[in-house]
């Protein structure tokens, strides 16, 4: 494999250069099947690191062009180091934005009360329209929010949680 093939992928995925190239040799040089292995280990590590305690963080705020739906949102990590950090601002500016663009009424279909759900005929729609982690990403429909949320846990290294959003709405 190529220095050229590893910075390609990391490139591509944002990991690290060791795991790229661990990935790309267990792939045997395939970059799509070393996408797939770089894009499992990231789950793997998303529930790994799911239990552990995300205290620090930010409040991102959005206000749409002609100031008619403004959104907050608290997005929490496990240092303040990574609450500062490039990726993990644009993350929540972007996931601000998909809010005030897609709006959720819920984080996870945990948080939707059990007598809204059973009135619902279609259930899993109702949760892809009304669930933010559900939600295809409005930049890129391809992705959840929530695969979108586990590729910044592998890449940044960290838990990161959702707490709480509002969106307001001129009118509603």
């Amino acid at each position: 494999m190529s220095v050229d093939a590893i910075k390609q992928l990391r490139e591509a995925t944002s990991c690290g250069i060791m795991e790229c190239k661990r990935a790309l040799a267990e792939a045997e040089g395939d970059m799509n099947k070393a996408k797939d292995i770089l894009r499992q280990r990231g789950l793997e590590l998303a529930i790994k690191k799911g239990a552990r305690v995300a205290n620090e963080g930010r409040v991102e705020a959005y206000i749409h062009n002609g100031n008619k739906i403004g959104v907050i949102v608290e997005v929490n990590c496990e240092t303040d180091f990574v609450g500062r950090n490039d990726d993990f601002v644009k993350f929540t500016k972007d996931l601000a934005m998909h809010i005030a663009a897609m709006a959720p009424k819920y984080i996870k279909k945990d948080d939707v009360p059990a007598a809204i759900l059973d009135v619902e005929a279609d259930q899993k729609d109702f949760l892809k329209t009304n669930c933010l982690i559900e939600q295809a990403y409005v930049k890129d429909p391809s992705k959840s929010i929530g695969d979108l949320l586990n590729e910044m846990v592998a890449k940044i290294g960290e838990n990161i949680v959702v707490s709480r959003f509002t969106r307001y709405k001129i009118g509603e």
